[in-house]
């Protein structure tokens, strides 16, 4: 007896386990309405199931969203008996744990063989999460809502505009609610049916200059060319030159084919009768008029397709007129979009010269930085220094250096900066002493010389730094771009570049005109004898500006390291820039170095912007450039005068 009662119990056991633990809802709406649409659910047909997606995501139940959620990640499952759907999850591989569709209350377990998956396919998937949106864009998670905003930017669908209008209202953050009004008028242009929501939308975007604005509005005024015998109404005539209107008629099958000239020539081969053609001496046929009379007389006697003359051309050209139409929208709304379009385009025109200025101002800082070291070493000493570009170089690899024991970017900057003054400004000295000072007033053998130490300094580096470009990294601050618009934008970068040349033009006019050192330079740029009588050393006001100089000319390496790339070569890229400004700005003045680079920055952009594909084309162009404006301005745009300009 105890047995048959552990026997049973066992039993009792096993039937409990393979029914569900709690009874499944089957009268609850969502179930009833999955049941309504049972028969396209379980087909799961791409063709089919859009009422089912539908039906789920107008109908306003609680549990609507979760069931596309969990049929999206092929959660759902239904009775093979009862056909009630369920969510299920996999036990074992024998075995299903079920949860109620109402509620998602757990319901157990249960054997696998008695449920069906429903599968969707990627079409599918895709339908279920276009109708997600609508409870995305209404989630409490601002995440989510963003997310669903730029789901809806990159694949839009007509059925999102209503959601999206539905979700403006009950927004909280102002930046998302600006963005769901400004999508939802690009959704209304696209999708909606009523040309005047369409015209207002249009309307909306006057001056917009978003990319997103132009690629919804280009559509709407595309046209096509077409032809016939009256002018349809809102159609816009057009002019076309007579054999480009009767190729088009040709095209549509209005008129007759023009006969070729292979085809004249073959013609008349084929009706040769012994010396004649058309009763005319083949001999004779020596001339396109000749031959093309030939083959009007075989026409008229009905051995050749007739010939199209110049008068019947124009004859049939003027049985038609030739206009164009919107293909893509109403007439209305075509002209509202034009218009807009008009507005922006101009708009941009006017953006996009103002972001050229901003490339060339930004192109002129990095020139002047370059060249300001060169303004004191060559246009106050009168040295050629072939080696400015090697002193640029040795600032960036500094800071390249100093990167290496400082891992905090900004700070490795900061102290880059005087570390850079420091080590160009002792280098520039050194070579002031051991070459330079021998050679003052001997320009050809001081160019020489230089350039001998440019090529020494380059091969210094790959010894020491390989020949491979090295980072110098920009703090993260640095990072991306100041974007004004969809057209004007600069990199931080360019704008610290911008504000350090700024800087360095303060520092430079203090020092020159505030300081003992600018005091006694000046005196002896403009007259070394009479300097030397009044206690000036020369000698030692030559080697601290020249170490002045190179010491910019370091700065400068840091400052143009942190976009460009750091290799032993790279104070090549500059210095025929930096000659150029120098010489073209005024030798000797600061003012004019800041002009010449404004100038060779403006002229080099200005020229790569009408050849963009070739930038090497637009150097070459800026320096012939220069090369006329100096025939007419020999001393610069802002020349020396007095003393010391004869010095």
């Amino acid at each position: 007896m105890l047995t048959l009662c552990r026997l049973l119990v066992a039993c009792m056991a096993l039937c409990l386990h393979a029914l569900p633990a709690t009874s499944q809802t089957a009268d609850a709406p969502i179930q009833m309405l999955l049941q309504e649409h049972g028969e396209i659910l379980k087909k799961s047909s791409r063709k089919t199931i859009g009422p089912a997606i539908t039906a789920l995501a107008d109908s306003g139940l609680e549990d609507a969203q979760v069931v596309l959620e969990r049929w999206q990640t092929k959660d759902m499952w239904f009775s093979k008996e009862t056909g009630l759907f369920v969510f299920a999850q996999k036990a074992d591989s024998k075995t299903l744990t079920l949860f109620d569709v109402a509620g998602n209350a757990a319901l157990g377990d249960a054997p696998k063989k008695e449920y069906k998956q429903l599968k969707p396919n990627s079409g599918i998937r895709g339908l279920i999460g276009a109708a997600l949106v609508q409870f995305q864009l209404n989630s409490p998670d601002i995440a989510t809502r963003a997310t669903a905003l730029t789901a809806i930017e990159r694949d839009a669908e007509a059925s999102h505009l209503l959601a999206l209008r539905g979700s403006i209202e009950g927004e909280t953050d102002a930046d998302l609610k600006g963005q769901k009004q400004r999508l939802e008028r690009l959704l209304t242009i696209r999708f909606s049916e009523d040309d005047v929501d369409r015209i207002v939308a249009i309307n909306g975007f006057a001056g917009d200059l978003g990319v997103d604005v132009r690629a919804a509005l280009n559509p709407l005024v595309a046209t096509d060319l077409d032809a016939a015998a009256t002018l349809p109404e809102g159609a816009m005539p057009v002019e076309l030159p007579p054999q480009d209107a009767y190729a088009f008629l040709v095209e549509k099958g209005l008129a007759p084919a023009q006969i070729s000239t292979d085809t004249i020539h073959d013609t008349l081969i084929a009706n040769i009768n012994g010396t004649e053609v058309a009763g005319v001496q083949v001999a004779s046929l020596d001339t396109d008029a000749a031959r093309l009379a030939a083959y009007t007389t075989l026409a008229n006697q009905g051995n050749a397709a007739p010939a199209v003359t110049d008068a019947d051309i124009t004859a049939t050209l003027a049985q038609f007129q030739f206009f164009r139409t919107y293909t893509n929208a109403p007439i209305a709304v075509a002209l509202a979009a034009q218009a807009v379009l008009d507005g922006i385009e101009t708009s941009v025109a006017i953006n996009q010269t103002a972001d050229l200025a901003l490339d060339a101002i930004s192109l002129a800082s990095i020139y002047f930085l370059a060249a300001i070291g060169l303004a004191i070493t060559f246009g106050v000493m009168g040295v050629i220094n072939m080696a400015h570009g090697e002193f640029i170089m040795m600032g960036a690899y500094t800071g390249y250096v100093v990167q290496l024991f400082v891992p905090d970017y900004t700070l490795s900057i900061i102290i880059a900066i005087p570390a850079a003054f420091a080590v160009t400004f002792a280098a520039g000295v050194a070579m002031e002493r051991l070459v330079i000072r021998w050679l003052y007033h001997r320009p050809l053998e001081t160019l020489l010389a230089t350039f001998g130490v440019s090529i020494a300094l380059q091969q210094l580096a790959k010894n020491i730094f390989g020949t491979q470009a090295r980072p110098l990294t920009a703090p993260g601050w640095l990072d991306g771009s100041w974007i004004i618009n969809d057209v004007v934008s600069i990199s931080y970068i360019r704008i610290a570049i911008f504000v350090l040349a700024l800087l360095f033009l303060g520092m430079f006019l203090f020092v020159m005109n505030r300081t003992r050192l600018g005091l006694e330079v000046r005196a002896v740029t403009q007259n070394p004898r009479m300097a030397s009588s009044m206690g000036i050393n020369p000698d030692r006001i030559n080697m601290l500006t020249f170490g002045f100089g190179s010491g910019i000319a370091g700065i400068a390496g840091v400052a143009i390291g942190l976009y460009a790339k750091v290799t032993s070569e790279m104070g090549t890229d500059y210095i025929v820039q930096s000659f150029m400004t120098v010489v073209v700005g005024g030798v000797g003045n600061i003012w004019g170095t800041l002009l010449g680079a404004t100038m060779v920055g403006s002229l080099q952009k200005g020229i790569e912007w009408l050849n963009p594909s070739n930038t090497l084309a637009a150097q070459t162009y800026m320096i012939l450039f220069i090369i006329f404006f100096i025939q007419f301005r020999p001393r610069g745009i802002i020349a020396l005068k007095g003393r010391a300009a004869e010095a």
